[in-house]
């Protein structure tokens, strides 16, 4: 049985067809879950969640597809989130805050975009110097605390940050990465930045053995035409997000 598992993918088509046709030649999967945050992002946020509901694939709900759903009329709405909004139908804003925020994509392995019980809360990380590092062992152990003890393979995103950490006596938490956002600044207190640190679109494999106990977990780095993205974020004002598609930083 071979998952692959896909996240926050911001809006970014580019990126996320470079993802399915590497996945295609690698011989797909048996299953194909989103975590979510789908279209957030000065890119093709319209054009994105077109194509992802024509793959209808099983899928969480994020933290930017909730706020991509809120009141129009909330002054507080990100930039980001508004640009979106502003680009999707009234449907396709509702299919997004109906997604689930947890689900069982299989026996054992369970998905969610950020933590189990919250969709903005970071599981695996923690913030140091305005900076997202991995969070000690206790911590990671307190945000589980809600999981179903059976479980044991966690699949998350948020963080934008490829991680994979096996919890002693507890489940293997696998993050593949970003697809469509390689870094991104958070100015909620304490501000800090995420950087995959390369332009590249990521995405992981799954492959379970035996009564469902996971065989390999493969994080993949796919190359993509990242500056025609770029540019594309240029045209809607936002240079930040220029910088991190060319680059995988934020700027200085």
């Amino acid at each position: 049985m071979r998952i692959a598992v896909l996240a926050d993918i911001h809006g970014n088509l580019l990126a996320l067809d470079a993802v399915l046709d590497d996945l295609k030649h690698r011989g797909g999967a048996d299953i194909t879950v989103n975590l979510g945050d789908c279209v957030s992002g000065p890119l093709w946020p319209r054009e994105t969640m077109e194509r992802l509901q024509a793959l209808n694939l099983p899928t969480v709900r994020g933290n930017h597809d909730r706020r991509v759903a809120q009141d129009p009329d909330d002054e507080t709405m990100w930039p980001s989130d508004r640009y979106a909004q502003e680009r999707l139908t009234g449907l396709q804003r509702e299919a997004l805050l109906a997604l689930p925020l947890t689900l069982e994509v299989l026996p054992g392995v369970v998905a969610f975009h950020a933590r189990p019980d919250h969709d903005e809360k970071y599981l695996a990380d923690a913030i140091t110097d305005g900076r997202l590092v991995r969070a000690p062992l206790a911590a990671i152990r307190r945000r589980l605390k809600s999981l179903d003890p059976a479980c044991g393979i966690v699949l998350c995103g948020h963080s934008h940050r490829a991680e994979l950490i096996r919890i002693p006596g507890g489940p293997v938490i696998f993050n593949p990465g970003s697809i469509g956002c390689p870094a991104y600044d958070d100015d909620t207190p304490p501000a800090h930045v995420s950087e995959q640190g390369t332009p590249h679109a990521r995405y992981g494999i799954v492959e379970l053995g035996e009564q469902g106990r996971p065989d390999r977990f493969e994080a993949i780095a796919v190359d993509y035409d990242h500056e025609a993205a770029a540019r594309q974020a240029e045209q809607a004002g936002r240079p930040e997000w220029a910088h991190a598609l060319r680059t995988g930083f934020m700027p200085d």
